[in-house]
């Protein structure tokens, strides 16, 4: 499973917000914004940040997906299988 945080970008969108607005709000780097383009895994207190910034709750902001197929494929093929 992966993390998207489409929601969130569509949720700045909405609130007619830029992402160097959120990093100023929310009190986050410019690095964790970078890891939050990249999909990239951030901590819940980050997460906690951007929701009390934009009033808004985890489901918002974020939502688990399934990974692409091929991905789960090299990763069952490894460690283990003989």
């Amino acid at each position: 499973m992966v993390v998207s945080y489409k929601r969130l970008w569509k949720l700045l969108i909405d609130k007619d917000m830029k992402k160097k607005d959120l990093v100023e709000k929310a009190h986050i780097s410019s690095y964790t914004l970078n890891k939050l383009n990249r999909g990239d895994n951030v901590t819940t207190e980050t997460l906690v940040k951007i929701c009390r910034a934009l009033d808004c709750s985890f489901d918002d902001i974020m939502e688990v997906v399934p990974e692409p197929a091929e991905k789960k494929s090299e990763n069952e093929g490894s460690v283990g299988d003989t």
